[in-house]
């Protein structure tokens, strides 16, 4: 299964039908119910909050997933009210519709500093302005709401991965 082949999963693009699954999950969100360990996660893993450690008990309201390109680079979006992250590749879908076009919202990578404050991070390289710098990309364990949404065709990517379940307050 590739990108653009026809003859895929449930004969629509896999990556459409993962969003529309993660979308559906986070509709029907309840409390996290302690599940035992599995060996791989899944963005099919239900219930909403089965992705979360099983010691943590707050109530998750999102799927926190990237999307990667046809040649394997995560997909990015830029964020216009964050001075300290420009881009993001952390996704939460908020609508599926038509023939696989979504829209998302772009998601505010950080991680906590000693205080316990958010703090966000910068996943652009030093000098270049274009690439996505991974190693940045592994120090991000935490995530906050955007106000910025993007439209995209579902068709266009090859893979999803989902991250994490969180609590992005959205749903209150």
């Amino acid at each position: 299964m590739g990108c653009g082949n026809k003859n895929n999963f449930h004969g629509e693009n896999c990556v459409c039908e993962v969003v529309r699954a993660i979308k559906d999950i986070q509709d029907n969100a309840v409390e996290a119910v302690e599940q035992e360990c599995t060996e791989c996660t899944s963005c099919f893993t239900e219930p909403l909050g089965s992705m979360v450690s099983p010691t943590r008990r707050d109530p998750v309201d999102t799927r926190v997933f990237v999307l990667s390109t046809a040649d394997g680079t995560p997909f990015h979006a830029f964020l216009t009210e964050e001075c300290d992250a420009c881009v993001s590749i952390f996704f939460r879908v908020e609508d599926v519709f038509d023939n696989c076009c979504a829209t998302l919202r772009v998601l505010v990578p950080g991680h906590r500093d000693n205080n316990g404050q958010f703090v966000p991070v910068n996943l652009v390289s030093g000098g270049e302005k274009c690439c996505i710098d991974l190693q940045k990309v592994c120090k991000v364990d935490r995530f906050r709401a955007s106000r910025d949404c993007i439209t995209v065709d579902l068709g266009c990517f090859c893979a999803v991965q989902c991250i994490a379940d969180v609590n992005l307050g959205l749903c209150n």
